[in-house]
């Protein structure tokens, strides 16, 4: 199946966040990608300094209208966002999908809300955790929660699986109908483990794999935009979830093999297109 994402986030000229870790892998497994930029910085913010700016809504807006004007939003199969910089922008992403669900009604809109994480807390700016509540997860198909956001987004703790799928049904009620947690720690796992869990209307499936010793940013970014493609191409929560697992892992394992602070998103890229391990989803409902 032939796909067409268009892509909006942010980026980064050294590392892999935001599109610089969604835009490749993609393309790697033979997606077409529109990237739009939200903003562009020097490198991701969990550095000690960064450098470069957020950039202006109209800009942003006017790349999107310029794609539009070129008369290709039909071919486009569906959105995606990431981090914003600035809330202003979530109006821009939401307008962004109506021009395209308006030329393509069977569009899709897969919203990675990325706001914060276990540890940090929260990183956007202020309006922006409101704003991913209140407005882009009713206009969602697909949300792409860590543990953190998906707290946030449920309004409840998550200790356990009974509660991560509670938590996800809650999501789910306001809009979306699939749920991917790109990062499930539990009270009632094995700590050397690592999660990830999708969810959809009435199943959900369970992936574990080894939890590696690295602490890498992008990951959730190039999960997030790996299932979006293997659901649009399958339409299946269960098959989506393990080639994504399996080549998140790919280029996990490679990283920690380097020794590197950045995902080796090149030097695994065999690994996200054709993964060698392949981790079995467990149903879980």
């Amino acid at each position: 199946m032939s796909l067409t994402i268009l892509s909006i986030q942010s980026s980064v000229a050294y590392g892999h966040v935001g599109n610089s870790a969604a835009v490749f892998p993609l393309q790697r497994i033979g997606v077409e990608v529109w990237p739009v930029n939200t903003v562009h910085f020097s490198n991701h913010t969990g550095y000690a300094s960064w450098r470069g700016m957020v950039l202006p809504v109209e800009g942003v807006a006017e790349v999107i209208r310029g794609i539009e004007e070129r008369g290709v939003l039909p071919e486009c199969t569906g959105v995606l966002s990431g981090y914003m910089g600035d809330v202003s922008l979530g109006e821009v992403i939401l307008d962004a999908f109506r021009r395209v669900k308006r030329a393509n009604p069977e569009a899709i809109y897969c919203c990675d809300p990325v706001m914060g994480d276990v540890g940090r807390g929260f990183f956007v700016r202020p309006g922006i955790p409101e704003f991913m509540r209140g407005q882009a997860l009713p206009a969602a198909t697909i949300v792409t929660p860590n543990q953190f956001e998906l707290e946030y987004l449920a309004n409840r703790r998550v200790t356990d699986l009974e509660s991560a799928l509670a938590a996800t049904d809650i999501v789910m009620a306001m809009g979306p109908r699939v749920t991917l947690v790109t990062s499930l720690r539990r009270t009632d796992a094995d700590r050397d483990l690592i999660e990830i869990l999708a969810v959809e209307q009435n199943r959900a499936y369970l992936v574990e794999t080894p939890r590696l010793p690295l602490e890498v940013n992008g990951a959730g970014d190039m999960a997030a935009a790996l299932f979006f493609a293997h659901w649009l191409r399958s339409r299946s929560i269960q098959e989506a979830l393990e080639v994504t697992t399996a080549a998140v892992f790919g280029v996990l394992e490679a990283t920690v093999g380097s020794g590197a602070r950045e995902i080796r998103l090149i030097d695994a890229q065999e690994a996200i297109a054709k993964p060698e391990r392949r981790f079995s989803a467990v149903q879980v409902r």
